[in-house]
């Protein structure tokens, strides 16, 4: 009896999809059937593509049946959002652009949302809205805390005359260029000491361990985009009980950064995680959660507050090298974090407050907004208001994305606004020029409800990144 040869086009003509199951039909069938009629084969292959599940556990023919079946979905079940999702309370909805709107609309509908707010710098971000605040049922959003995670504020006042910033301005600007490195890839050759770095954390996970190296060259550095290092002005017109400063005029060294590369590494591996846990609709993708009682959300805590730790001690050490050198202790150091999540209770109940670009404005609480490289900033003492579930903005926030600000601001523009309010530049470029934000005094306006002022710092002399911003990623904000 002849060798029995099955082609590709007989198989197609019983009705045989294309590869891959065709070669595997013609291999079974001429190694294992080569002494039956074609006729007979083609008649058990007919067979086999009719009830392929008759056919999965023969030993020879399941090969065949296994190409033929239906690929089982591994992925989890698309979560359906709530219809019209919890209330969410809006303050300066003149200021916010239809965009934040948008993805507040989104993220107050998930299933674990509990309650929101919207802040007046708010504007589109990546997931939740920059300054949104979202408090959930016992899960955590790693794009709900954005990035930068940890990305905070931190002003040390100095019992020093602020005449010394124009008196002394060259000694000053010195000072805070050798303090710090700016820079998106930036660290040092010899690392800092810090107690930070022995946190039994970078040992409780493979992905943290694998970034200790460079977290440690790059701690006490400040990063790029809207990070600064900023000598200026403070003034304190009352006695505050709380602040605990004598009303006069003070120089303040104020500085913005966040975990750098420690931070956007934990983001970006726990949100992968949280997508493929959580299928969301597209528009809500990057709001994908994390269980606080499963393995990954309670890894995403640790290494959440781990990077948390680590902004604060980039702090910490910037300014412990400036006290060095001017020769004085901070006689009061105000700081806040405001890309981060909390464990708080909200109307008596614990949640989770997500506040991405929102500032933490408890019952007395001190924080920092500030305005812009020439917009004064503030120091404030939280109301606890709970429409806002406790917060307050982060900043003025942006009006123009930074590649509009690049397309329409010019140098000559932005040298003249520094001259104006006695600014000195030291870096920084035009998509960071005040004209890219919104007005400081409008936004403070529309959240008197939800903080007090009880000191102001004028900038003097601002340290940024002064390189050329890269190219965004596709479908990431400028703005973020």
């Amino acid at each position: 009896m002849s060798k029995l040869n099955i082609t590709a086009k007989e198989l197609r003509a019983i009705g045989y999809p294309e590869s891959p199951v065709i070669p595997v039909a013609m291999n079974a069938m001429e190694k294992h059937y080569r002494h039956h009629t074609k006729q007979e084969a083609i008649e058990l292959l007919k067979a086999v593509l009719a009830s392929p599940a008759d056919y999965k556990n023969d030993p020879v023919l399941g090969s065949i049946a296994e190409k033929l079946l239906p690929k089982e979905d591994l992925r989890e079940p698309e979560i359906s959002m709530n219809q019209t999702g919890v209330h969410f309370n809006t303050f300066g909805a003149e200021h916010i652009e239809q965009g934040a709107f948008h993805q507040m609309y989104s993220a107050v509908k998930l299933p674990v949302a509990v309650a929101g707010a919207l802040m007046p710098d708010a504007h589109h971000g990546y997931g939740l809205p920059i300054g949104g605040v979202l408090a959930t049922d016992n899960a955590v959003i790693p794009y709900g805390v954005g990035v930068d995670i940890g990305c905070r504020m931190c002003l040390s006042i100095f019992d020093i005359d602020a005449k010394e910033l124009v008196n002394r301005e060259q000694f000053f600007a010195r000072e805070i260029n050798e303090a710090t490195l700016f820079g998106s890839g930036a660290q040092f050759d010899q690392a800092e000491n810090h107690e930070v770095m022995e946190n039994g954390a970078f040992y409780s996970t493979p992905l943290l361990k694998g970034l200790q190296g460079k977290a440690w060259k790059q701690l006490g550095s400040s990063g790029s985009g809207n990070h600064f290092g900023e000598f200026g002005e403070v003034s304190i017109t009352e006695q505050d009980g709380i602040l605990g400063v004598a009303p006069g005029t003070y120089i303040g060294l104020l500085s913005h950064s966040g975990s750098r590369a420690l931070g956007a590494r934990i983001a970006e591996h726990y949100t992968r995680i949280a997508i493929s846990k959580r299928r969301l609709p597209q528009e809500a993708k990057n709001l994908a959660w994390l269980d606080l009682n499963e393995e990954a959300g309670m890894e995403y805590w640790i290494a959440m507050n781990l990077a948390g730790d680590y902004a604060s001690a980039c702090h910490h050490i910037i300014h412990a090298k400036i006290a060095k050198q001017l020769g004085r202790k901070p006689m009061k150091m105000v700081e806040n974090h405001h890309n981060f999540a909390w464990k708080e209770i909200h109307e008596g109940k614990p949640v989770i407050v997500h506040r991405k670009g929102a500032t933490p404005a408890g019952k007395d609480v001190l924080g920092i907004i500030p305005g812009s490289m020439t917009a004064n900033g503030f120091i404030v003492k939280g109301k606890g208001e709970t429409a806002s579930i406790n917060s307050a903005s982060h900043g003025a926030g942006r009006q123009m994305s930074r590649s509009k600000a690049m397309a329409n601001i010019t140098h000559n523009a932005l040298k003249d606004e520094l001259k104006k309010h006695g600014v000195k530049l030291l870096g920084g470029g035009l998509d960071e020029a005040p004209f890219a934000y919104k007005d400081i005094n409008a936004v403070m306006q529309s959240q008197t409800a939800l903080v007090e002022v009880v000191g102001k710092f004028t900038p003097k002399i601002v340290k940024m990144d002064g390189t050329q911003p890269k190219q965004w990623k596709k479908g990431k904000p400028e703005g973020e």
